[in-house]
């Protein structure tokens, strides 16, 4: 019966490894989906330029900016919470401090990005 119970336990574990490695998943995708905001906050600004009113260009490319911000931070902040309920295994979890760094590069560019945008 404890052989029984051994592979329920692994199984077990298994699922929290899954869980790990879909939680890093996600903050990737929460990485991506800002960079998209940078990507429409530069398209915007390239399509509108030449507009009669470059202001209003300038600052909804800055909204996509800011969009952006807040997303980095909620990845870390959600990425934080869904690491600390779950123990890992055989998968070694990504440290939070990589996460944070990560978004903190990821938020200083778009910060350089919005800063340059609002400057041309």
């Amino acid at each position: 019966m404890t052989d029984k119970n051994d592979k329920a336990a692994q199984r077990t574990d298994w699922a929290e490894d899954r869980t790990i490695l879909a939680n890093e998943r996600t903050f990737a995708s929460w990485m991506r989906t800002g960079m998209a905001c940078i990507g429409v906050a530069l398209g915007l600004r390239a399509v509108f330029s030449a507009t009669d009113y470059p202001l209003i260009a300038k600052g909804v490319a800055e909204l996509f900016i800011l969009t952006a911000l807040l997303i980095f931070v909620s990845a870390v902040r959600r990425s934080y919470v869904a690491q600390k309920r779950i123990d890992d295994h055989d998968a070694s979890a990504q440290s939070h401090k990589n996460m944070v760094v990560t978004a903190a590069l990821m938020a200083l560019g778009a910060i350089a990005t919005g800063a340059i945008l609002w400057l041309l």
